[in-house]
């Protein structure tokens, strides 16, 4: 194997991995020694014993630091986003209104918008946590191998994707398909909420705990939560929508076994459905 060959397969490894973003524009030699922090001087004899008692007592620790909130831009960040969201009035208002928005620090690495896909009447609606490699080469949500077992977990309930909605919590991949921050979530929030009172699908499931913790307020993980029904409202819409909690495509590529668990989440949003058909008609 060549050295050119080497580290072609090296750089496809990390690509697969996810680390395909760099932080900064030198390397950091981890395995450098740390440089040695200087001995303190002692006092000369001529300072007085206060001093010197002063200069060899330990240091005060520093102060706790203050709870965690939205620094005052993330403040204003979250209100600009609620007029933009508030003013649009259709799903392709919404859009524009987000490729127009600039105060989502994710918009700065990713690629492209990643939206929406699927239909703006949908009475079923898919809300992920981010978008990620492929999406943001694509510009649409669950795009990748998890969007492929979405479209196969539709479809075991008679629906795919002209039937549906699909989304994320944040509209831009977060670098190295890491969790979205609380303030990058905040920031986004306002047009995830406008979205749902656009559409007004008659069932909202969340994909994953970040969703599951954005959507419905919930801190239990999914384990906990699928197989639940919860409300969904937000102050301008006229009505609660049914909403519950699914495990994440993407966990569900890693553990297997919890695809039974699924496939009875699945069945209950079928029967939810009918139900809800049989009661329009």
């Amino acid at each position: 194997m060549t050295s050119e060959q080497s580290v072609r397969e090296i750089l496809e490894w990390h690509v697969a991995a996810g680390v395909d973003e760099t932080i900064g524009d030198a390397p950091v030699d981890r395995f450098a020694d740390p440089t040695p922090a200087p001995a303190l001087t002692p006092p000369p004899p001529t300072q007085s014993k206060a001093l010197a008692e002063a200069v060899a007592r330990p240091p005060s620790p520093p102060p706790a630091p203050p709870p965690t909130a939205l620094p005052a831009n993330g403040e204003e960040s979250v209100r600009t986003a609620v007029e933009l969201a508030r003013a649009a009035s259709t799903v392709d208002e919404l859009r524009t209104a987000l490729e127009g928005f600039d105060d989502c620090a994710l918009k700065k690495t990713a690629t492209n918008l990643v939206f929406v896909d699927g239909a703006a009447d949908a009475r079923l609606m898919f809300i992920g946590e981010g978008p990620g490699a492929e999406e943001d080469r694509q510009g649409l949500p669950f795009v990748g191998p998890s969007g492929r077992l979405l479209d196969k977990m539709m479809a075991s309930i008679g629906i795919d994707r002209t039937q549906a909605l699909i989304s994320n919590t944040v509209f831009w991949r977060p670098p190295g398909n890491r969790t979205p921050t609380p303030q990058e979530t905040a920031v986004c929030l306002p047009f995830v909420e406008r979205l749902v009172e656009l559409v007004d699908p008659d069932i909202l499931v969340t994909l994953g705990g970040p969703a599951a913790k954005a959507m419905l307020g919930e801190t239990q993980g999914v384990g906990r939560l699928r197989g639940r029904w919860f409300t969904y409202e937000t102050a301008r819409m006229s009505h609660p929508i049914d909403a519950t909690a699914m495990f994440h495509p993407a966990y569900l590529l890693r553990s297997p076994a919890q695809k039974r668990q699924a496939w009875r989440d699945l069945i209950g949003i079928k029967k939810r459905l009918a139900g809800q058909s049989s009661t329009d008609g």
